[in-house]
């Protein structure tokens, strides 16, 4: 499987936010976008995941599922946590595995890999920055997908969950999975950079 763009330029509010952009990262491979705010990080992530058209050039995926389009094979995890605060932890796990569709895993496995077990019915509202995180990255485990797409993922993470996440990667990764994280620092595992900020 490899994604790839070629010549993407972007366009927000009638502004250039960069031009000319190149990428490409295969299966197992890990792709870190780095630059300053602003420089186009976030909007990147959501023409891959195909919520914003680019203003030229194109973004495609080979050797994915043939009868899916890319953003049915991708995971967004935008920098804020998608999650309904009146539904227990367990319940919003069983909204976007019935929302998204596809193969699902077990969502209390799910939750244990990211260590929220002991919240599993407890409302999403009462959850801490750190734990709605880790509610988020469990999204990723219970829907699989082989295309994660992460914005600023370690944000609001203690070490320990980091260091969880950066486990979970690496798992996604020996899977044949492929990611593309806009990030500030390191991810925790071994990344190839993309600095967006050298074309803006």
């Amino acid at each position: 499987m490899r994604l790839s763009g070629r010549g993407i330029r972007c366009v927000r509010g009638g502004r250039e936010v960069f031009s000319g952009l190149d990428f490409e990262a295969c299966s197992g491979e890990a792709l870190a976008v780095i630059g300053a705010n602003g420089s186009g990080k976030t909007s990147l992530l959501r023409m891959i995941a195909g919520l914003l058209a680019p203003a030229e050039g194109s973004i495609s995926l080979e050797g994915g599922e043939p009868e899916l389009t890319l953003s049915e094979q991708a995971h967004y995890l935008g920098h804020r946590d998608a999650l309904k605060p009146a539904l227990s932890v367990i319940e919003n796990l069983a909204f976007w595995r019935d929302f998204l569709g596809g193969e699902a895993s077990d969502a209390k496995e799910s939750l244990s890999s990211v260590g929220l077990e002991h919240a599993a019915f407890l409302p999403a509202g009462y959850l801490s920055a750190g734990q709605r995180r880790r509610l988020s990255i469990a999204r990723l485990l219970t829907i699989r997908r082989s295309i994660w797409l992460l914005d600023e993922p370690i944000n609001a993470l203690d070490v320990a969950g980091q260091s969880m996440f950066a486990t979970l990667m690496d798992v996604h990764l020996a899977r044949g999975g492929l990611i593309v994280a806009a990030t500030h620092g390191s991810l925790g595992i071994t990344a190839r950079e993309l600095p967006v900020a050298a074309f803006s």
